[in-house]
């Protein structure tokens, strides 16, 4: 029983690591934070195996990596030392599967963002969830997800905006 159980779960890691990485990276914007993220989410997820509904596996490993990130986040004010340069984020190309300037400017933009407005975004737009997958995902009301995908793409709009201004201000030069 256990051994079949192992297997089912290695395939799913195999199957599923390396979007998760990258959906941790794009809520987190920190390669090593979303690899220790994805370790936790799938460390919780093995405890819980056995009781996991088998079709609702992705939103529910989705919604411990926003948990961890967010709990990281809070108690990242007690720790002295934090680990990374978060000023200067690197995109992995796991993260972006698409080397065009265009995308590289749009992750960057997408990083800026406040961390809960980010996580809304990247779960409707890039994980192409639904309204009510993102929700109970974040924990949240529909209408909270609609507030924070709104204020997200306002400001990720305005971000894409100072962009091409500068962009264009420096081609000009």
């Amino acid at each position: 029983m256990d051994e079949r159980r192992d297997a089912e779960f290695r395939r799913f890691v195999v199957e599923r690591s390396e979007r998760l990485r990258g959906f941790a990276y794009l809520c987190c914007g920190d390669w090593h934070r979303a690899e220790d993220a994805v370790q936790s989410a799938l460390i919780r997820l093995y405890g819980a195996w056995n009781r996991a509904k088998r079709a609702s596996l992705d939103p529910y490993v989705r919604k411990i990596i926003v948990n961890v990130l967010i709990d990281e986040h809070r108690l990242a004010w007690f720790r002295r030392v934090r680990v990374g340069d978060h000023n200067t984020p690197e995109t992995p190309a796991a993260a972006v599967h698409d080397h065009t300037e265009e995308r590289v400017v749009l992750v960057e933009a997408l990083l800026k963002l406040p961390q809960r407005q980010r996580a809304v975004v990247v779960l409707r737009f890039w994980e192409d969830q639904s309204v009510e997958q993102t929700a109970e995902i974040m924990d949240c009301s529909h209408g909270a997800v609609k507030n924070l995908t709104m204020r997200g793409l306002a400001a990720l709009r305005g971000l894409l905006s100072e962009s091409a201004l500068a962009e264009l201000e420096g081609a000009s030069r």
